[in-house]
């Protein structure tokens, strides 16, 4: 990361993605966009056990919706299952135990799930930011494998299961962090340059943003779209960044406030009505690149790594 894109980003992270920035972007909200009710929808949250997901979940369910949390550690899902439950009144609450760095998982899930629900929103909520290179059962770069390959896997085996429904929808939850990174295909897991946690995660989420634009343009009955929380303050952000947590943790944004764009996207009318494949940050679209800081590929490189993952996949399948 050059020192110009890190001054410019953290410039713009105190300015626009802490609570105070939230609180100003606020003001300009439509209160009734998320004043709806969507029983006869289904959603499904992936790390939906704790922070934005969780958050997520729960507001879904207090308007009805079918929701299914998507989670790895059985556990803590089955509490947060039971939270929902219990404060949204809502039984049509499903877990299912899954783990998104695990390819072969993610195909069987999909499988099983086609043949007994129905699908209308899709969101891409869960994370993975390992600070030291850690390799899968299958020998992938966990972070690659959960952030981006999961996602991919996930993605692509329940967009035929969308397709049937009325106004279906794919929400990626996205990085501020990805505004530093340029996508780069040479090197996805990390095995010849120097690993740094942050830097990797934040190249996962510039590849979901790229997948989330080549996926609007492949699949138009389909809104798809990848978003910031902003900067807010979760037990990921606790566990993987002790060092930010603690600097910034009294301006860091509260999980409600960084899951509402995310209930926005996959709630709301007039979300459906932007067009597909933007990048959004507090309910509106937003550039995917800063100012100078030549972060742009070609379309060229944008149609390799999909086609890098889509390789991928099928050999896991």
């Amino acid at each position: 990361m050059s020192l110009y894109r890190s001054a410019v980003w953290l410039a713009k992270g105190l300015r626009e993605y802490t609570k105070s920035g939230y609180e100003a972007a606020s003001q300009h909200f439509s209160p009734d966009d998320l004043d709806v009710q969507v029983s006869g929808r289904a959603f499904l949250v992936t790390g939906a056990n704790s922070g934005l997901g969780k958050t997520t979940a729960m507001e879904i369910a207090k308007r009805g919706g079918t929701v299914h949390l998507v989670c790895r550690d059985a556990a803590r899902s089955e509490t947060a299952k039971s939270e929902i439950l219990r404060e949204s009144g809502n039984q049509n609450i499903f877990l299912h135990i899954v783990d998104l760095s695990d390819p072969k998982e993610i195909w069987k899930f999909v499988e099983n799930f086609k043949q007994e629900h129905k699908l209308n929103v899709l969101i891409n909520n869960a994370g993975c930011m390992v600070n030291k290179r850690e390799l899968t059962e299958d020998g992938l770069e966990k972070n690659f494998a959960t952030n981006t390959l999961g996602v991919y896997i996930l993605t692509v085996a329940l967009i035929p299961v969308l397709e049937k429904e009325q106004d279906p929808r794919v929400v990626t939850v996205s990085s501020g962090g990805m505004l530093v990174q340029k996508l780069s295909t040479q090197d996805l897991q990390w095995e010849r340059a120097a690993f740094d946690g942050t830097m990797v995660y934040a190249q996962n989420k510039r590849q979901q943003v790229v997948m989330t634009e080549q996926w609007a343009r492949v699949h138009p009955s389909i809104h798809f779209s990848s978003m910031h929380p902003g900067w807010a303050d979760t037990p990921g952000v606790r566990r993987a960044m002790p060092g930010f947590h603690a600097k910034f943790k009294d301006r860091l944004r509260t999980a409600a406030q960084g899951a509402d764009t995310v209930l926005w996207l996959a709630l709301a009318a007039a979300a459906s009505k932007q067009p597909s494949g933007l990048f959004f940050q507090d309910r509106k679209p937003v550039p995917k690149h800063l100012p100078l800081a030549r972060t742009s590929c070609s379309p060229t490189e944008e149609e390799k790594l999909m086609e890098i993952l889509e390789e991928m996949a099928q050999r896991f399948k």
